[in-house]
C-alpha cells in the first residue's frame, strides 16, 4: 500500500467526483490548486459540461481514458459507490478528502487490491511533500 504522497507522487490524472463550479468550495479551489501544480484533473460532476477548462463527466465510467487516482468531494454516505465506480473503471487509488470517512468504502476497496486514503487533503499532502508535476516555479 502506497502512502498519501506516493500516490500523489505517481499520478498525473485525478479524476475528481463531486467537483464544483462554486469557487467558495473546497471541491473547487482544493482540484483548480492541483491542476494549477501540473496535475490533470478531470471533473466528475453530471450537473456541468466543463470544469478547470476540462470537460466533465457525469459519472467515472464514462471518462473515456484512464484515471491515476479518484478523489472524492462527496459526503461518506455515497464514497462506498462511487469506490465501486473506480474498481469498475481499473484506478488504482481512491482519496477520500478531509472530513469524509468509511469503513465500507475501505474495505471495497481493499478487497480489490486499491490504495486507498480518507480523511486527508491533496494540496495539504502535496504541499508537505513539495510535490508538483510542473517544470516552471509554482504558486508556493
Amino acid at each position: 500500500m502506497r502512502s498519501a504522497q506516493q500516490i500523489l507522487a505517481d499520478s498525473a490524472v485525478i479524476a475528481v467526483v463531486g467537483a464544483s463550479r462554486d469557487l467558495g468550495k473546497a471541491a473547487h479551489r482544493v482540484p483548480l490548486e492541483m491542476q494549477r501544480h501540473g496535475w490533470r484533473i478531470i471533473p466528475v460532476n453530471p450537473t456541468v459540461d466543463e470544469l478547470f477548462g476540462e470537460k466533465a463527466y457525469p459519472t467515472l465510467a464514462d471518462i473515456p481514458h484512464p484515471v491515476d487516482l479518484v478523489d472524492v468531494f462527496r459526503p461518506a454516505r455515497d464514497a462506498v459507490d462511487v469506490v465501486r465506480q473506480a474498481v469498475a473503471i481499473g484506478a488504482p487509488a481512491v482519496w477520500l478528502q478531509l472530513g469524509i470517512f468509511s469503513d465500507e468504502a475501505r474495505r471495497i476497496a481493499e478487497e480489490a487490491g486499491l490504495d486507498y486514503v480518507e480523511d486527508r487533503c491533496l494540496i495539504v499532502e502535496r504541499a508537505a511533500a513539495g510535490l508538483t508535476r510542473t517544470s516552471g516555479p509554482t504558486a508556493d
